[in-house]
């Protein structure tokens, strides 16, 4: 999928599934992106690539054919969001948005002028999305977060933020800001619920894409039939780990 028809597909609202990625191992990486997802986003916070990472990665996105890559950038700053792009990303998922000004500097970093203020320096990313400055920013999407107790009682006034393609829930920082002891909490589900709805209704309201991230293929499903538009599924290091413990444990005869 070209980054601007993955583009088309967010701002209309369309269903679309990604994948997490949060090692740096492009062989991998190309493996996983020629699947089928829609996406596959790199982690450049919580994940284990520097820049080179990122590089090879998106790198390795485009080799599978399929998906468009995306970057969840490590801070809402104007440097990481031009790196992530100017390194080929189809569009960056910013974190830790609390207000309508946040995203709006997200937005302001992620597009050339007159829209914004990015710096003009497409490495890549002219290979890929472009070239020039107009079509970069027709096919460049950006998507904020909503993970922190100020971004939720905001979330109205963020998702009203001119030339914001969506926002996208970060869970287990979210269900921590709503009091919970550890990410999952059983007893914060009700308010959690309620705050997923939330998102995904001020989302509709603003004629946005509401995203969120699950831990597997079924939680998925429900969030998409519930509203949400797009969903990422798991991750790399995750899966590696679950399936060798699961191989672990049929060697020994414990499944």
């Amino acid at each position: 999928m070209s980054a601007s028809e993955f583009a088309r597909k967010i701002r209309a609202r369309e269903r679309v599934v990604g994948y997490w990625c949060v090692l740096d191992a492009p062989v991998a990486t190309e493996r996983l992106a020629r699947l089928g997802y829609d996406y596959v986003c790199l982690d450049g916070q919580h994940g284990l690539l520097g820049y080179s990472g990122l590089l090879s990665g998106l790198t390795a996105i485009d080799a599978g054919g399929t998906a468009t890559g995306l970057v969840r950038v490590e801070a809402n700053n104007a440097t990481p969001i031009g790196r992530a792009l100017d390194a080929g990303a189809g569009g960056v998922i910013v974190p830790l948005i609390d207000t309508a000004a946040d995203a709006a500097a997200a937005v302001t970093a992620a597009k050339y002028g007159p829209e914004g203020k990015r710096s003009y320096g497409p490495m890549r990313s002219a290979l890929r999305i472009g070239p020039t400055p107009a079509e970069a920013n027709a096919a460049t999407v950006v998507l904020v977060m909503i993970e922190t107790a100020q971004g939720l009682a905001n979330v109205e006034e963020i998702c009203a933020t001119p030339g914001l393609d969506g926002v996208y829930v970060g869970p287990s920082d979210l269900m921590l800001a709503l009091g919970g002891a550890r990410p999952g909490d059983p007893a914060l589900s009700a308010e959690f619920e309620a705050a997923l709805t939330r998102v995904r209704e001020a989302a509709a309201a603003a004629g946005i894409a509401a995203g969120i991230h699950t831990m597997d293929g079924a939680s998925a499903a429900k969030r998409l039939a519930e509203g949400y538009t797009f969903a990422s599924i798991s991750s790399d290091l995750t899966h590696l780990e679950d399936s060798a413990a699961a191989h672990l444990a049929a060697s020994r005869g414990e499944s």
